[in-house]
């Protein structure tokens, strides 16, 4: 007797097809598993049995195959033991097999037979979809995180006997319902207007956000570096249907969704810089998004830069260029989503003041330049913006008005948001940071004193051709934010202002 079900396994965001085959056949009994499955897949036939017990049924006491099908495919994670339990089920006849077709199933199970969570519920639900399945049916701690799927039925359940009732026709599964949340959500009292003075410091901050330009603050301890980073996301436009979408799959995969639908509010992250390459780029046997992938669509920050490792900081290039990331393992190259906003933050030199008009520097010039020096020439190319944030003193501080709000940023962020998305309508690009140089020539077309201005700067600080394309990104935004139909010189020097590690005198 054979039976099967279709199932699906999660390989870097996206999911592909396994089909669990059950056969029940004669031979002494004995449960096998092939299909090139992981210690945990092969670990799910204690689960399964003990489920099934607990359940009412049991082991038929006969020689039970499964095989989990394509066969050159490794399988990982706990995911396979409700399709593997159904299919035991399906093979004794004591759930239809027809009343398999259509239906795609994924869940782990716990002894007494009840579903626990399992990372990849979205992007299987949207395999499902894509593939024409009428129903999927996941463990109900986790189903919500395909709800928002609307030409899917997504059903919700408790246990395998419930899964058991619902395939006999006994009783009905519920569809999963939309439960709202954002796995790195923002405090409520987190706003721009918290920032006092550093007006030049939150103009970057602003075309950062306007643009999706890359950001890196330099300054002092206790400057506000930090303070300005992660006031960030409260600037930026809410992520649309698609962005949403993205995001929420990444974080579905990686099994830090949490239970909730869709995220709705842009991610922020926030890694220690004792970090490796492979916590930032993803990685394992089995490739899983790394911090740079859980920051897409949304910002990542990158405290004390010049403290991360080599490796991870170099690691860093191809998602800043490519806006996604390739993972080559043995078995499978996966690559994941990486479109974020990196805001590093980093002293001016290893004590911390240099420059600084509070204390004096204990470092000499050689110990500055060696410590600059951890920031790659080319790393430091592919960051659109960096500026000083000077200390504010504390008579200023003390007697400065409240900076403007988050709200009335954002709006003028919105507005140059929506300037680029009827440049750019037509086109995959959604950002001035992701013009290519086809598109530069085009949009960032310069006056002849205005391009003259720009060759001397050029000329005078040694920029790479990269670097140009990234100034001329940003007097873009620039411009836009000013509403300017065509880049002026304005627009131009202020950019230039914003690049002070181009400056010979650095």
């Amino acid at each position: 007797m054979l039976a099967k079900v279709q199932s699906a396994g999660v390989l870097g965001v996206d999911a592909y097809a396994v089909c669990v085959e059950v056969d029940v056949g004669l031979g002494l009994p004995g449960y096998h598993l092939v299909g090139l499955g992981a210690s945990e897949v092969k670990e799910g036939g204690v689960r399964v049995r003990a489920a099934l017990e607990h359940s009412g049924w049991k082991l038929p006491p006969r020689k039970l195959t499964v095989n989990l099908a394509p066969a050159n495919v490794r399988k990982d994670g706990a995911a396979f033991d409700l399709p593997i339990a159904v299919g035991i089920l399906a093979a004794q006849e004591i759930i239809p097999r027809a009343a398999l077709d259509g239906i795609v199933l994924l869940g782990e199970l716990s002894l007494d037979g009840t579903l626990r969570r399992v990372a990849g519920g979205l992007p299987v639900a949207k395999f499902a979809r894509d593939a024409g399945a009428r129903a999927v049916i996941l463990p109900r701690s986790c189903a919500a995180e395909a709800a928002a799927l609307s030409d899917v039925q997504v059903l919700a359940a408790e246990s395998l006997s419930e899964v058991a009732a619902y395939l006999t026709g006994a009783r009905p599964l519920p569809r999963a319902i939309e439960v709202d949340g954002s796995p790195t959500p923002t405090a409520d009292d987190v706003d721009l207007s918290d920032v006092r003075g550093l007006e030049y410091a939150r103009l970057a901050l602003e075309v950062a956000a306007a643009g999706a330009h890359n950001l890196l603050l330099i300054g002092s301890p206790g400057s506000g570096k930090s303070m300005l980073a992660r006031r960030l996301p409260t600037i930026l436009p809410p992520l649309d249907d698609h962005e949403a979408l993205e995001t929420s799959t990444i974080y579905s995969a990686a099994g830090k969704l949490g239970g909730t639908s869709l995220i709705r509010q842009r991610p922020f992250r926030a890694p220690h810089h004792e970090a490796s390459a492979t916590a930032l780029v993803g990685g394992g046997s089995i490739p899983k998004p790394g911090e740079i992938s859980l920051a897409h669509n949304g910002v990542l920050f990158l405290d004390e830069l010049p403290e991360f490792k080599r490796a991870a900081l170099e690691a860093l290039r191809q998602p800043l260029e490519e806006r996604a990331i390739t993972v080559v393992r043995a078995r499978a190259a996966v690559r994941f989503p990486a479109s974020f906003a990196l805001v590093g933050a980093m002293n001016p030199c290893p004590c911390g003041y240099h420059a600084s008009s509070v204390r004096a520097c204990i470092c000499d010039t050689k110990v500055i330049r060696r410590y600059r020096g951890r920031l790659s020439g080319p790393l430091v190319d592919r960051i659109d913006l960096h500026v000083y944030v000077p200390q504010v003193d504390f008579h200023e501080l003390s007697h400065a008005r409240d900076g403007e709000p988050s709200a009335s940023v954002r709006a003028r962020v919105m507005a140059a948001r929506e300037v680029q998305r009827r440049r750019l309508q037509g086109t995959s690009l959604r950002s001035n940071a992701q013009l290519g140089p086809r598109d530069i020539a085009r949009h960032c077309k310069l006056d002849a004193p205005t391009n003259a201005h720009l060759g001397e700067v050029v000329k005078r600080r040694g920029m790479s051709a990269r670097g140009v394309h990234r100034l001329l990104r940003v007097a873009r935004t620039i411009a836009d934010l000013n509403g300017h139909a065509a880049i002026c010189r304005s627009d131009v020097q202020i950019a230039v202002d914003f690049r002070v590690l181009d400056q010979e005198a650095l």
